[in-house]
């Protein structure tokens, strides 16, 4: 089993080592919930200043002609757009991960206006199935079909996350959308557990969504993306029309007309300031190989996995291949043990009903860290730390 000099070792020999630096990330903690909120980037307090003093203060109004405020669902969508496999003019950045899957699932059902299945896994994020229920609702006479059935046949749009928020699987991307075009289905990925932890690829797929809060380090609150492939970008109708969509937003005409390609998609006013904190991230970003994210990924997790060895029930997938950068575990007490664990320095997260979450951020996570982790899991549960009464009380945010 590799102990603490090992991995010691292994951080030294890290190629992604520098990038950890730049990052702010408390002393004494070791930080494991990427797949929830990211760290903040040192970067991103001198691009809020500047976007609150410089611009705003400076410009006033102003700013959404000489700042580019107004172009940023544009310009944010083309700076991330490589990290999904995408291209130039095919994402847009703006609003939230709910929103941006109702006009994806929207979309892809009025360009299957003869049929009337959705579906989608009941198992995933609540928000995505949540969100086609209350579609499926809204338009009558649509059905929303649970993702274990395994059929396709008849669905106009299928919806489904890469990576599971609870477990960490990871979902074949090229053969489950290849199986959906196959039946006749537009398929719609949910990138939110998966950008920037690993080598995503959407050139296949209809649509695609994401948040940028997580493994990107765009901050809490910061704007979700909706990808379009431009095979559909002429056709598909943004459900959600609002004045950022129109193709003359200031000509204020009393009836809609679509921007032509993926302007269409914008909604209403960008939120500035949240976008200033992720084009802080995005500097960061662009220097990222993938190939290296991954690689690490990978190596993080195996390591967890072995060195907490047989004391908890893993919930992810051993394989590799099919897991992605987070590590989940059960436990009956899963709430007090992660309480206990963050008390006691390593903050993890838990889901429901007994999942312990570990998300691994190949950027500032360390081979140490993964050491300390599980020797902390195995204090708590060997001394039984998470009996205190107070780990029992839940708090809002588990």
């Amino acid at each position: 089993m590799p102990d603490r000099d090992h991995c010691l070792a292994l951080d030294a020999a890290d190629p992604l080592r520098e990038f950890r630096d730049e990052f702010v990330l408390p002393d004494g903690v070791v930080y494991l919930v990427g797949n929830s909120l990211g760290a903040p980037p040192r970067r991103t307090s001198e691009r809020m200043r500047r976007a609150v003093e410089d611009e705003w203060g400076r410009l006033l109004v102003g700013g959404w002609n000489h700042a580019g405020w107004y172009a940023q669902p544009l310009t944010l969508g083309d700076r991330l757009a490589p990290l999904i496999g995408a291209g130039p003019g095919q994402v847009v950045v703006g609003n939230t991960t709910s929103i941006a899957i109702y006009q994806a699932v929207s979309a892809a059902l009025r360009l299957r206006p003869e049929r009337r299945v959705i579906v989608s896994d009941a198992t995933n994020f609540p928000t995505d199935h949540y969100m086609v229920q209350g579609l499926a609702r809204m338009l009558g006479g649509h059905e929303v079909r649970d993702l274990a059935e395994g059929r396709f046949d008849g669905a106009a749009v299928v919806l489904l996350s890469e990576v599971d928020y609870r477990t960490g699987a990871r979902q074949d991307v090229p053969a489950v959308t290849a199986r959906a075009h196959a039946a006749g289905a537009l398929i719609v990925w949910d990138l939110c557990h998966s950008v920037g932890a690993l080598e995503v690829d959407v050139s296949a797929a209809d649509f695609a969504v994401g948040c940028t809060y997580k493994y990107l380090n765009g901050g809490p609150g910061s704007p979700a993306f909706l990808y379009v492939n431009p095979r559909h970008q002429g056709a598909a109708e943004n459900a959600l029309s609002g004045w950022n969509g129109h193709a003359e937003p200031f000509a204020f005409e009393p009836e809609f007309r679509p921007a032509e390609g993926i302007r269409r998609f914008a909604v209403g006013t960008p939120h500035v300031l949240s976008s200033a904190a992720l084009d802080a991230a995005l500097d960061v970003w662009e220097r990222v190989p993938m190939d290296q994210v991954r690689a690490k990924s990978v190596a993080l997790t195996s390591l967890f996995i072995d060195l907490v060895g047989d004391r908890l029930d893993v919930a992810s997938p051993r394989d590799p291949d099919r897991r992605g950068s987070q590590v989940s575990l059960r436990h009956p007490d899963g709430y007090p043990v992660m309480r206990a664990l963050i008390d006691n320095g390593v903050h993890g997260d838990f889901r429901a009903p007994d999942i312990l979450r570990f998300g691994f951020a190949p950027l500032y996570t360390r081979y140490v860290d993964v050491h300390d982790a599980a020797a902390t899991l195995a204090r708590v549960l060997d001394k039984e730390l998470w009996r205190d009464e107070r780990y029992s009380q839940r708090l809002p945010v588990t």
